[in-house]
């Protein structure tokens, strides 16, 4: 029987270390897994080297036991004497390993060996299980390099063997059929941010609203109107319209009926891009339902002679134009009235004009939209007296049901004491939206049997409640109870009802919250800064329909969100490359917030027919973290659209934009870190967490509705998917994401210990001598132990630098468990529907519970993650301005640790973390509201 062996295939490494003094790497490997090594060879000054060497190893044990190493080295000068130096390590365990040969490369970081080890770079792999074969010929033997002598373990040679052929199936009398992958890798380079260099600033009008997006010209035409015109009909008038034609691109006006002197007043946009030819063409139509339209006159222009106009220049002013007639059909009579110019998208004339790649429709153009504001309305139900049971021969045990809007019902517990008199004493908590034109409707009910008897009920207008914007008590209300149908009162209820303006009601996940700010305007804070946005265009997407001609196409535009402002760009018709160059500006009232912008598919173009779904479909999305972004600096990238499928992670294509954060004071900028995230509401009447989880996806459907009433609509699907309405659906996939994030948190804690257990065994005898000189200062002089820690986390802090990151976060496919997807059914699992439907009663019942819970398993390890990585963040310059803050307060602790006895800095410290609680604020620590702020790779996921 066959036995199966291992197969590694080191492909190329990236981005390495440099070592050799010159800027460059002579780099190898070192393969090692159960006693067999092999080494490659060397490649020669080089910080992206490529192999393309495989090696095999022999089962001993099939149960696959242990896991492969891989340590990258670099090769010096042999005259020195002095040995290889460590360019990271790899260990894959024999459990992930592939049982088929793969033709996709899988990249894994290099990992440090100690603390003090500067790595970087990834290493490219094919690694996956074969069956050893009788080779048909003596295998050619591949020798090693000197350095092998040196290695402790012996080396066991393995011979090279050709790439085995793609598996197969084969049946009878047929051709080979490939079997189906059940994993699926997809290469990473295809999801890397990439830097543009777009030519920004030359579309810039008087108030610079256009900086951060490229000059468009457009060729306008302003249609005023005409006087004067031939009368073709039989009672003497003419249905006028007026006819534009340059090259391919025609357009027309509305049509005035029965009208000589037509009035239009239309400016129409084509842009540079499409006008072929020389001339423009304009002409006016008397409209016939019945026959041919009637020709009423035309002018001919030389676009040559146009003139250009950049603001702030005043407008062009129309003029009269004599109409003429076309040769042999007659005299024409009347004059138009035109303005002709060439100009940007910062004309004031583009946000209304016909464009030639979006149409004469306002649903396609450029739209601003605003949320509506969201109040948390809180329902205090204190008692009910004077119930009339239906049946008068017992008690009732009654509880609240509460309505507020079609959507949100609320039920209170059953009360405590069986009584015609209950008490309840608890809060029911909703999410208003103004303006308050809903009923707030409560009924009290008893549950007899199967059945639902209704004891009474009442009905509240929201627009009659209190407003407050603090925790103050309100006046309690009794209300009368009645029943529809009955005559006579039915009891009466006890209730505290407001408006609690002192909160900031949440309708997007807390990870990546856009708006910070209470409902209240009264509360809000000054403004920070301004945040712009330049969104460029769209390259390479993927055709997400068939027209009904069968060709592809894709109708694009884009969307963002920040706080309370949505913005949609123009839909750019039957193009996979779209050029939007629109820029928009959002006031920044906190640094810990988050951008999204998605791109989006029309679905609702007039030439796709009645047959398409009334849906957009999603290309991709993107989140940018404020607080990742220097001041005033202009970041220009193009980011990868990815989205989640059954067959894996896929990228759409890229979208290419512009951002920059102004700062009106670093100093608030700054400050802004030690507030609270949230107002105080939140921290001295604090809600349930599963109660803000409702009350968030409450708040959710609310703006998705209204957004959807807009007109011209945004589209519910399109708002859900910005506010990721599936966000706390179980996905096994996420899950993996969220416990190799912790994995990563920890494995620094694992390098401690190692770095430890090599100084104990003197690996490295330099440094285990200074290691015992280090205890002995600090022994000695145990002052110098906290001013050394700090001291030594700034100087970490001032390293890493220069290895800060030069772009904004992207969503990454590889941190997302994209890059490789170990079973396609766990896709499938992510894309099931609620309720199942695959499965019977009790199965469904038990999975759907299972999901659940997982999917709190899931958040829960998500949080532990964040608050690991956030710790990560204080070094590493991620957030540059918290950085910055946490290295000054690391040199100021050094110095004034060092001059203060360390007996009284432990004496005040003690005192304080055990402080008594009335000398506790309820309000966060600043150290809690600085750490709160950090990022974390939690923005990043899809």
């Amino acid at each position: 029987m066959p036995q199966r062996k291992l197969v590694v295939e080191v492909i190329s490494a990236r981005d390495l270390m440099p070592k050799d003094g010159q800027g460059s790497s002579n780099s190898y490997c070192v393969l090692d897994y159960g006693g067999q090594r092999n080494k490659t060879l060397v490649i020669a000054r080089s910080l992206n080297p490529t192999w393309n060497e495989k090696f095999e190893f022999h089962l001993v044990d099939q149960t696959l036991p242990g896991e492969l190493e891989i340590n990258v080295f670099n090769e010096r000068n042999s005259g020195t004497g002095r040995r290889s130096s460590f360019l990271g390590r790899v260990a894959i365990p024999m459990n992930t390993v592939q049982n088929k040969p793969t033709d996709n490369v899988r990249w894994y970081p290099l990992l440090k060996r100690g603390l003090f080890s500067n790595i970087k770079g990834d290493l490219g792999l094919k690694i996956y299980y074969a069956f050893e074969q009788q080779p048909s010929q003596t295998p050619v033997m591949k020798p090693l390099a000197k350095e092998t002598a040196r290695l402790d373990v012996p080396v066991q040679v393995v011979p090279q063997m050709p790439k085995p052929p793609r598996r197969t199936e084969m049946m009878p009398d047929k051709q080979p059929i490939p079997m189906m992958p059940s994993s699926l890798t997809v290469h990473e380079a295809d999801f890397t941010v990439k830097e543009t260099n777009p030519d920004l600033g030359k579309a810039v009008d008087y108030n610079h609203h256009y900086d951060l997006v490229e000059h468009m010209t457009y060729l306008f035409i302003r249609v005023v109107r005409a006087r004067g015109l031939a009368a073709k009909d039989v009672n003497g008038t003419s249905d006028p319209f007026a006819r534009i034609q340059v090259g391919n691109v025609k357009a027309e006006t509305k049509i005035v009926p029965h009208n000589l002197n037509p009035e239009w007043n239309q400016v129409f946009a084509v842009g540079e891009d499409k006008v072929q030819g020389r001339t423009l063409e304009l002409t006016v139509w008397d409209a016939d339902k019945l026959s041919q339209d009637d020709f009423l006159g035309g002018l001919m222009f030389n676009l040559a002679e146009v003139p250009l106009r950049k603001p702030p220049e005043s407008p062009l002013p129309p003029q009269w134009y004599k109409l003429e007639s076309k040769a042999g059909q007659g005299r024409v009579r009347g004059e138009i009235m035109l303005a002709i110019w060439w100009g940007t998208q910062a004309d004031e004339a583009f946000p209304d004009a016909w464009h030639s790649d979006t149409g004469d429709h306002a649903h396609f153009r450029s739209k601003m939209y605003s949320s509506p504001r969201l109040w948390y309305l809180r329902v205090k139900v204190i008692e009910a007296q004077d119930l009339i049971p239906p049946d008068k021969g017992h008690l009732p045990e009654p509880y609240i049901r509460a309505h507020l809007g079609p959507y949100q019902i609320v039920r209170s517990r059953i009360a405590l004491v069986r009584s015609a008199s209950p008490l309840w004493n608890e809060d029911l908590m909703f999410v208003a939206a103004e303006p308050f034109d809903d009923l707030l409707h409560l009924l009290v009910e008893e549950r007899i049997g199967v059945k639902e008897e209704i004891l009474g009920e009442v009905r509240i207008p929201v627009s009659s409640i209190e407003r407050r914007i603090d925790g103050r008590p309100v006046p309690s209300r009794w209300y009368v109870l009645d029943r529809a149908g009955d005559v006579g009162l039915r009891g009466r209820i006890h209730l505290r009802l407001s408006l609690d303006g002192g909160y900031h009601v949440m309708d997007e996940s807390s990870k990546y919250i856009s708006d910070t700010r209470p409902t209240a305007k009264q509360l809000w804070r000054p403004s920070l800064g301004v945040l712009e946005l330049g969104i460029h265009g769209a390259n390479n997407l993927l055709p997400m329909k068939t027209t009904k001609d069968h060709r592809g196409s894709t109708d694009a535009y884009c969307v963002a969100k920040y706080g309370q402002k949505w913005v949609r760009t123009r839909t750019i018709f039957e193009s996979f490359n779209p050029r939007w160059n629109e820029q928009y500006t959002w006031e920044v009232n906190d640094p810990g917030t988050v951008i999204t912008v998605g791109v989006f598919d029309n679905r609702h173009t007039p030439y796709l027919g009645d047959n398409m779904p009334l849906k957009d479909l999603p290309i991709g999305k993107i989140r940018i973290r404020l607080s990742t972004l220097e001041s005033d600096r202009v970041y220009t990238n193009a980011y990868p659209l990815l989205v989640v499928t059954p067959q894996g992670i896929k990228k759409m294509g890229e979208l290419e934009l512009a951002v920059r954060l102004s700062c009106a004071s670093t100093l608030n900028l700054m400050q802004a870190y030690v507030q609270p995230p949230l107002p105080r509401m939140h921290y001295y009447y604090p809600l349930d967490p599963k109660q803000l989880e409702t009350l968030r996806v409450a708040a959710m459907n609310i703006v998705a509705l209204r957004l959807m009433r807009s007109d011209p609509p945004l589209r519910q699907e399109v708002v859900q998917f910005m506010l990721d309405t599936e966000a706390e659906r179980w996905s096994m996939r996420r899950s993996k994401a969220n416990y190799y994030r912790i994995m990563g948190v920890l494995s620094g804690i694992m390098a401690v210990s190692i770095w430890f257990g090599d100084i104990c065994s003197w690996k490295s005898p330099v440094t285990t001598v200074l290691v015992h000189l280090l205890l002995l200062i600090l022994v000695w002089y145990p002052e110098l132990l906290l001013p050394t820690v700090f001291l030594y986390m700034f100087l970490i802090g001032a390293w890493n630098y220069r290895f800060r990151s030069r772009t904004p976060p992207f969503m990454d496919a590889k941190l997302s468990q994209g890059e490789h997807i170990g079973d396609l059914d766990e896709l499938e699992e992510e894309f099931n529907v609620i309720p199942a439907s695959r499965a019977q009663e009790v199965l469904r019942h038990r999975y759907e519970r299972l999901r659940g819970v997982s999917g709190r398993i899931q958040n829960g390890l998500g949080e532990l993650a964040t608050m690991g990585e956030r710790v990560q963040s204080l070094l590493s310059w991620r957030d540059p301005r918290a950085t910055a803050i946490f290295i000054t307060f690391c040199l100021t602790a050094a110095i004034v640790l060092y001059v203060t006895p360390f007996q009284v800095v432990a004496v005040l410290l003690g005192v304080y973390i055990l402080r008594h609680p009335r000398f506790r604020d309820p309000l966060p620590p600043v150290p809690w509201n600085f750490f709160g702020r950090l990022p974390s790779q939690a923005d990043r996921i899809l």
